[in-house]
């Protein structure tokens, strides 16, 4: 248990602005996954895309200042796949 004390206790140390990017990454992709799931059989996009993108763009600033090279990639791309899926929902394209 006190490993993982320590591990989240270092993360928050090491960069403080990060941890709470990383924390609103967290509360946005799970509140827009959890909606997901739950409204699986006809979800609203419109909804669901915007909390991903939040969580997306947030991780990936957490990850620029951390220097995770891959995974501010990953969750850049992630953040542009959120802005065209909710451009296709929207009819915009």
């Amino acid at each position: 248990m006190q490993g993982i004390k320590n591990f989240w206790s270092n993360s928050y140390k090491s960069d403080k602005t990060a941890f709470c990017f990383e924390l609103i990454s967290f509360i946005f992709t799970v509140g827009a996954s959890l909606t997901l799931a739950i409204n699986a059989r006809d979800p609203n996009m419109l909804i669901v895309y915007p909390g991903f993108f939040i969580g997306s763009i947030t991780q990936c600033y957490a990850s620029y200042r951390r220097g995770a090279a891959w995974v501010m990639m990953l969750t850049f791309y992630f953040s542009l796949v959120n802005v065209f899926g909710f451009g296709v929902a929207s009819n915009w394209w």
